[in-house]
């Protein structure tokens, strides 16, 4: 990712909002328990998971189950106590991933960088014991591998677009 794409992520977050219409909008989608994963991150992962919605949805995307991973598909960057991850350490996360070995050292002294780093894989756990499809833990635990196939694929593309 580019630094004025980091950037221009970095002002999005800061300005957030998401709309009464979208609110409905996950509340006709989502199951009560996919709810809760969408409710408990903060506001601009909240935007951030409209967005890759709403771009799955202007390519064309038909996939009920893509299109609610796509939802709270950052749920995994709450804390084990449920704490939402602070704006700064994202910040200082995804600037050291420019650097992978710098970025492995931060996420073994920091704790909120190793939850950002893993954040797939937590948010694939967090999807299981709530009881979501098996089809959406997978996608949600292979959106960030190196290369992604199906949802995950899918998923992953419209995660960069935002």
């Amino acid at each position: 990712m580019s630094l004025s794409y980091r950037i221009r992520q970095f002002r999005n977050a800061l300005c957030a909002d998401v709309s009464p219409a979208e609110y409905a909008l996950v509340a006709q989608v989502l199951t009560p328990a996919e709810q809760r994963l969408f409710w408990q991150m903060p506001l601009y992962d909240r935007r951030h998971c409209l967005d890759v919605y709403q771009t799955l949805v202007a390519a064309g995307e038909r996939d009920t189950l893509l299109l609610r991973a796509a939802l709270y598909h950052d749920c995994g960057k709450v804390d084990d106590a449920g704490r939402p991850m602070a704006l700064g350490w994202y910040v200082l996360a995804t600037i050291l991933k420019r650097w992978p070995a710098l970025y492995l050292i931060a996420a073994r002294l920091a704790p909120a960088i190793a939850i950002y780093a893993d954040h797939a894989a937590r948010g694939a756990r967090m999807a299981a014991s709530a009881g979501c499809p098996p089809e959406i833990v997978e996608t949600l635990r292979h959106y960030h591998d190196p290369h992604p196939t199906g949802r995950a694929a899918r998923l992953q593309w419209a995660d960069e677009q935002n």
